[in-house]
């Protein structure tokens, strides 16, 4: 059996009984989480236990009452939808942070202030949630936990997740060159003209539209012509 410090545990109870499995605790998150979609190398023992810190295996009997099977991937398959991913306490103070970090760049990126129009900046949103005691979940996404802390602030800042459409007309020397641009901010509508140039409008999250006009500016020598609609 490897060394446990180099392990953490997935684990299922099911009818007041453990089932656990000793795993990688970097492959197993990313196979919790689904980054990786495969179980290889996430598995450290192909064995199922009841108490896998004292190495005490579950019995066969058991194992196939509650699973239908003594097959240990589906078995792991189970356990990991069904189940627990204990994580180190460095590993999840590390987890959790970098989904903090990823929901404030969301929320600046998607909302705005009400009253202004424009993004909050991430060291304002950083300190509402920390007024509002919001704790990201480790395996949620960071898409998904983005509307609940907004929720959080909203009676502590104002928020509003709001979107920006953008009309867009690009000279025909530089049309060809934006487009790809235009396609990574949402193109909604679009329509070459006879003299080249490109007429679009852009749907995008209100929060970076300065982000979008910085880029058309510099693609096109400030010669682009855009309206907000």
């Amino acid at each position: 059996m490897p060394g446990i410090e180099n392990t953490i545990v997935a684990r299922l109870e099911k009818g007041g009984d453990r089932f656990e499995l000793l795993v990688d605790p970097k492959l197993s998150y990313e196979y919790k989480t689904g980054a990786k979609k495969d179980l290889a190398n996430v598995l450290l023992v192909d064995e199922v236990f009841k108490d896998a810190q004292r190495g005490e295996r579950q019995s066969p009997s058991e194992i196939r009452k509650v699973f239908g099977t003594l097959e240990i991937n589906e078995i792991a398959r189970r356990i990991f939808s069904d189940g627990e991913l204990q994580l180190t306490t460095d590993q999840r103070r590390k987890v959790l942070e970098e989904k903090r970090l990823k929901i404030i760049d969301l929320i600046c990126r998607n909302c705005v202030d009400p009253r202004t129009k424009a993004p909050h900046p991430p060291a304002r949103v950083e300190k509402a949630l920390d007024e509002a005691r919001f704790t990201p979940q480790a395996f949620k996404s960071a898409e998904e936990q983005m509307e609940d802390a907004i929720e959080s602030i909203r009676e502590i800042i104002p928020i509003s997740m709001e979107k920006a459409r953008i009309a867009v007309k690009v000279p025909g020397q530089y049309a060809p060159k934006c487009y790809g641009m235009l396609k990574e901010y949402g193109i909604r509508q679009e329509e070459w003209l006879s003299d080249g140039s490109l007429a679009a409008i852009v749907e995008m999250p209100a929060g970076i539209t300065s982000q979008f006009f910085d880029r058309l500016n510099k693609l096109t020598g400030a010669t682009a012509q855009t309206k907000s609609l």
